[in-house]
């Protein structure tokens, strides 16, 4: 975001503790933004908006990497069927049932 001359005469400080502002500088990097400032002012555009959910904000690089690599998997036969992943859950929620009984 380009900040106008009448904008910087205009702008507003706000405090984060340590720990938000590691995570918000993260994820500014992580979301291709130039500074902390164009990441905070634009999850809050988000989240102010009103009209309808836009998600976009959280699909970060590393994100979208990740759903690319299980898509990846998948075309190559490497996911499981409906049948193996009801499987493996009978099994857990077995196990956890047989753990967890009175």
């Amino acid at each position: 975001m380009k900040w106008t001359e009448e904008a910087r005469r205009n702008r507003h400080q706000i405090q984060l503790n340590d720990q938000l502002y590691q995570e918000a500088q993260l994820r500014a990097a992580e979301a291709g933004l130039g500074s902390l400032d164009e990441y905070v002012a634009d999850v809050w555009r988000h989240d102010l908006h009103e009209e309808t959910e836009n998600f976009d904000h959280l699909f970060t690089l590393e994100r979208i990497a990740h759903i690319d690599r299980a898509a990846a998997e998948i075309d190559a036969g490497q996911g499981l069927t409906s049948a193996q992943v009801d499987a493996d859950l009978a099994k857990h929620r077995d196990e956890w049932l047989r753990q967890n009984a009175r």
